[in-house]
């Protein structure tokens, strides 16, 4: 693969990763255009690695302080809880329908497109909405509200959809402010797109070569490196300009895409 297509890629998914635009949706789509194409499309899940490490950095400082509090604090083990709570669907869903995922709706350029545009309309009607507020802090969020909001991640398996956005929009509906909001879906991407790129590498290790590895290796660096600036200044943008960006950028990427596969196929 030319090394500027594994940059361009492992750009895609630093800066699309954790705002609610679908990352895998826009990592395919380019791909597709590019005539990319990796074993088991195992590039684009694994340079996920390099998004879950700029995370984990930024995050670090709170991360172990919940480690430390972890034993002495109930508030802290409830958060804790919730987290692995609302990891769970994707967990189970995940494993059982790895292989359709991979094989049938990541080959589906169509329809990443239609539901990039769709996302972007919900995520528009969303964000005009009065919605009355219960939650400002994410340590606070009740078991039965961190199911509802990874039943709504399980969603995101289709690409185009975003695993940000599903988790970010339910949480909204459900009663969080959108820093919070955002902030969740922060944490609960740590657990999930781990479990995702440890069962990805699993099932495809072996059909990866020293070439593959190569630009795996290049792209994570990359989409590390793009990801912590995004995670370091994502709050602060939302809790200022909302959602309507990113609602309009995914309705214009999903209108280009349609028309220029109604082109070029």
């Amino acid at each position: 693969m030319p090394t500027w297509q594994v940059i361009l890629l492992g750009l895609i998914e630093g800066l699309t990763e954790f705002i609610p635009v679908s990352s895998t949706g826009h990592v395919l789509l380019a791909g597709h255009f590019l005539g990319f194409e990796s074993p088991g499309k195992t590039f684009e899940v694994l340079i996920q690695l390099g998004a879950i490490l700029a995370i984990l950095t930024v995050y670090a400082h709170k991360l172990v302080r919940i480690l430390i509090d972890l034993p002495r604090d109930p508030r802290t083990r409830h958060f804790v809880l919730a987290v692995l709570v609302a990891f769970l669907p994707a967990a189970v869903i995940g494993a059982l329908g790895h292989k359709f995922i991979k094989a049938v709706l990541f080959e589906s350029p169509m329809l990443i497109c239609v539901t990039l545009v769709v996302g972007g309309m919900v995520l528009l009607a969303v964000d005009k909405m009065r919605l009355q507020t219960r939650y400002t802090d994410v340590m606070d969020y009740p078991l039965t509200f961190a199911l509802a909001v990874g039943l709504a991640q399980c969603l995101a398996m289709i690409p185009g959809v975003s695993r940000s956005g599903a988790t970010i929009v339910s949480s909204l509906l459900l009663g969080a402010d959108k820093r919070s909001a955002t902030e969740f879906s922060f944490f609960l991407a740590m657990p999930t797109m781990t479990g995702a790129f440890a069962y990805d590498l699993y099932k495809n290790w072996a059909n990866l070569a020293a070439d593959d590895i190569k630009s795996i290796a290049l792209g994570f660096v990359v989409s590390f490196a793009v990801g912590v600036f995004v995670v370091r200044y994502l709050l602060d943008f939302v809790s200022r300009h909302g959602f309507a960006p990113f609602a309009w950028w995914r309705i214009a990427v999903g209108g280009m895409g349609l028309g220029a596969l109604a082109v070029l196929g």
